[in-house]
């Protein structure tokens, strides 16, 4: 998985979080930079990964990600992307959070969101009251899991890239563990320390990162349940309604 560090000379500084809609290719990238304002990151088709040192988080067009003041953040679009940024300052924090989150958007906040980044340059006292019920609905909108937390300990990060190279890889903790030369409960604890979740959570979760990948490029649904280590198209298109609540078929119709 990408990593970038907070760091890192290169990462551009943006004081102001832009408020703009704009179309990314399938593949296109925005390098690591930070804003000195907060930022809602909101892909209204295709699927967006926003990468800090931290991990990876991704959204189809059901969920829009949160993203700090001063956070140094990459993204990347998996399929053709409709990104909407919403900018907000620094001492406007509806959500009162401090690390990059994904929220669940339902039709009423993805009308706002895409009314509110269509004219950025209008200032008007009906686009500011758009922003106050904007802010409410952020308020109102559950969060979701849906991350891949960047491992620090080298042992945890070998297996963590053994599972991304092959998501279809069934090995238990135990196989790969022999395979690194580490012992499952010493994985098992690593992945509860440095993650806050087991290793079969985990993996469900870089599955589901990749189906979402495979499904921007129109990947049909059997082959992406095979390809990601799912017994059965139906199992994966459980599992991913359990976590989306859409059907994998539908997703691009949805976005």
């Amino acid at each position: 998985m990408p990593n970038i560090r907070h760091s890192a000379p290169a990462a551009r500084h943006t004081p102001e979080a832009p408020t703009r809609a704009q179309h990314l290719a399938a593949g296109d990238r925005i390098d690591a930079h930070r804003h000195d304002d907060h930022q809602i990151v909101y892909a209204g088709s295709g699927v967006l990964a926003v990468t800090t040192d931290a991990g990876t988080w991704f959204a189809p067009g059901t969920r829009a990600i949160w993203v700090p003041a001063g956070t140094v953040h990459a993204h990347r679009a998996h399929g053709r992307l409709d990104l909407h940024l919403v900018g907000l300052p620094a001492d406007d924090n509806p959500l009162g959070l401090d690390t990059p989150t994904v929220l669940a958007v339902g039709p009423l906040l993805r009308e706002l969101i895409l009314a509110y980044t269509r004219d950025p340059d209008d200032d008007g006292p009906e686009r500011r009251r758009l922003l106050g019920v904007l802010r409410d609905q952020l308020r109102a909108s559950p969060q979701q899991p849906l991350r891949l937390p960047a491992p620090n300990d080298p042992r945890l990060a070998a297996v963590c890239r053994i599972v991304h190279a092959d998501p279809a890889d069934t090995r238990t903790l135990a196989a790969l563990g022999a395979a690194t030369g580490v012992g499952e409960r010493t994985l098992s604890r690593l992945f509860r320390r440095e993650f806050g979740m087991t290793f079969p959570q985990w993996r469900t979760q870089s599955r589901l990162y990749h189906a979402l990948r495979m499904l921007a490029d129109d990947t049909p649904v059997t082959t992406v349940a095979h390809r990601c280590g799912w017994s059965s198209a139906s199992a994966f298109i459980d599992v991913f309604h359990r976590a989306f609540g859409y059907t994998p078929g539908t997703h691009n119709r949805r976005s």
